[in-house]
């Protein structure tokens, strides 16, 4: 994944980079998704999310550092910010009531107004990461 991209890569892509068999490249994925370092496609070995990122879009966007990318949640779209070291936008949306909300991070300081609210306690996340 490319911090310009936004998105993680194909095992193709990284096949070809690094010169080695797609094969042991999608092997070298599962073995990350096996210790929660990334998840997978449901029905291909191919990347879902590499945290804070996800490959598919999301109900957080963020814009950060000249680049466009989908986070798997709230915290995972302030993570982009952080990690990037950079200002950032983020537009969502009210899980209850469909609202469109913005968020900007400014400084490492959080702008907007809501409240963020986890389904789950921190120690289920990976129980169903997905959901949550």
């Amino acid at each position: 994944m490319t911090m310009k991209s936004g998105t993680p890569p194909l095992a193709r892509d990284v096949a070809q980079v690094l010169g080695m068999h797609e094969r042991d490249v999608t092997g070298s994925f599962q073995r990350l998704a096996d210790a929660h370092m990334l998840v997978l496609q449901r029905d291909t070995p191919e990347i879902l999310m590499a945290m804070p990122y996800s490959a598919v879009p999301t109900a957080f966007v963020v814009h950060a550092a000249g680049a466009r990318a989908f986070a798997n949640c709230m915290w995972d779209a302030l993570g982009i910010a952080a990690m990037l070291h950079a200002d950032a936008q983020i537009h969502t949306s009210c899980a209850d009531c469909g609202t469109a909300a913005e968020i900007r991070v400014e400084n490492e300081r959080v702008i907007g107004e809501g409240f963020v609210h986890f389904a789950r306690p921190v120690r289920e996340w990976w129980n169903d990461v997905v959901f949550t």
